[in-house]
């Protein structure tokens, strides 16, 4: 279809939903719906188009190896927790850390196994540090923005083996599909990484906070006999009732992780590249989801050696996977959107109609939009989705790198993520720390927004010199 208005109508349509009901996915479903009707405006036709729209995403090659790898590696983490993996972590570490460098030196370094998923990162380091509250000279609310800027921030960072990527490379190419291109996702992932300015500057100020700042508040930081919550209470991923077993945490990770780095090589290896060049080209999705699978098994031949059973292992991966069956929804409409978008015009829409902005603002404009939206809706996968067509026609109208201004659209959503009250990573950590949600994002709001101020003046700049 040529260029049109209408295939603005249904962005239209998403994000005030969305914000007005802070939640991500019914402003999609009004969104995807009004673009069916468009498409076919009958009663009937406009559902069996939404309908079909939904399906083709679905039976799309890589979206299916998207959605295997993201409900495996759901069901792994589900293992490692009822094994276990993650309170044995947290044990073994909290007997062996007694003052504050050692303990904000193992969040850092606890990095290279915990990256997994934000969730992830919360239930393995805040117990410990919740355990350790009576000797780190630290406010509670100081500990948990130290935390939180190791977690999302960081892990959006990283290009293999997390809950990420798969989602992340998926948006990318989508999106990039819709205007034609011929560009790879995963190496157009691998590039924006260092254009994702405000993950990058809010670990800078978290760091400077656990190292370099000394605590300003009247907040206790001392929880006293009585009054202090014991930490196995805070999540049940360290509960009383679990086993402690360290290694059914590390064995799985270590697996994950030299898979995927090795099948990615050997992929590309394969295809005649030489070492470097073999990451770049190799089909780094098949890898990845390769690797998931051959870890699940071997862990759960692991797990058996240790006497635990078939059948709580399999409810353990399921209940894990089932976790995340709201993610999958969510991708599968955003699939459909961006489709229907597609093929009411948008591409030529923008290419259109937006020339009219001058090249230097529009990464810092679409960074500066992105994380409105995210702070109101609270979820960077969201507003990913959402914006990432839009980032990307906007590049190819306006000559601007498509690199940077994906790595824009990330740190947009990293931005609400890490700052918004409605998202999970503020409530899950506010909730085991035993912080008030509003009062704890309050508290990091201001370092969140000087984080985007900095990023804003570092895309302005950026624009000035791609």
């Amino acid at each position: 279809m040529e260029a049109s208005w209408l295939s603005i109508i249904p962005f239209l349509v998403v994000i005030p939903i969305a914000i007005f009901t802070k939640e991500v996915l019914p402003g999609l479903i009004a969104g995807l719906l009004m673009g069916c009707y468009l498409l076919s405006p009958t009663l009937l036709g406009g559902m069996q188009t939404f309908l079909l729209y939904v399906v083709q995403a679905l039976i799309d090659e890589n979206n299916i190896k998207i959605v295997v790898f993201l409900y495996s590696f759901a069901g792994l983490v589900g293992m490692i927790k009822a094994t276990g993996g993650i309170k044995g972590f947290v044990e073994k570490a909290a007997e062996k850390i007694t003052t504050k460098k050692q303990a904000l030196t193992i969040t850092y370094i606890s990095t290279i196994g915990t990256f997994i998923a934000p969730t992830f990162r919360f239930v393995t380091i805040t117990p410990i540090m919740k355990a350790l509250l009576k000797k780190v000279p630290m406010s509670t609310k100081e500990l948990g923005f130290v935390i939180e800027s190791t977690a999302t921030p960081l892990i959006v960072l990283i290009p293999v083996a997390t809950a990420f990527v798969g989602y992340m490379v998926s948006v990318i190419q989508i999106s990039v599909e819709n205007v034609g291109g011929q560009f790879e996702p995963y190496s157009l992932f691998i590039q924006s990484i260092p254009f994702n300015f405000f993950a990058i500057t809010i670990i800078l100020v978290g760091i400077y906070l656990s190292f370099f700042h000394p605590s300003h508040t009247d907040e206790p930081t001392m929880i006293d006999g009585e009054d202090q919550e014991d930490w196995h209470d805070c999540h049940p991923a360290v509960s009383k009732d679990l086993p402690i077993k360290p290694w059914n945490l590390l064995v799985p990770i270590v697996i994950v992780i030299g898979l995927t780095l090795f099948l990615t090589w050997w992929d590309g290896a394969l295809q005649g590249y030489s070492f470097f060049e073999a990451f770049i080209n190799a089909n780094v999705l098949q890898a990845m989801v390769v690797a998931l699978l051959i870890t699940v098994f071997l862990s759960i031949a692991f797990f058996l050696f240790q006497k635990f059973t078939l059948s709580g292992l399999i409810n353990s991966f399921i209940t894990g996977g089932n976790d995340l069956m709201s993610v999958i929804v969510l991708l599968s409409v955003v699939w459909g959107l961006s489709s229907v978008t597609d093929d009411l015009g948008f591409t030529g829409f923008v290419t259109a109609h937006t020339n009219w902005i001058p090249t230097m603002f529009i990464t810092p404009l679409m960074f500066a939009f992105g994380a409105l939206v995210s702070y109101f809706i609270g979820s960077a996968w969201g507003t990913w989705g959402i914006l990432m067509p839009l980032g990307v026609s906007l590049s190819l109208a306006g000559d601007v790198s498509l690199p940077l201004i994906i790595g824009a659209v990330f740190a947009s959503g990293s931005f609400g993520a890490f700052a918004s009250p409605l998202s999970d990573d503020t409530n899950t950590i506010a909730k085991i720390l035993g912080l008030s949600v509003m009062d704890y994002a309050r508290f990091k709001l201001k370092p969140a927004l000087i984080a985007a101020g900095i990023s804003v003046v570092l895309y302005t700049g950026m624009s000035f010199l791609m």
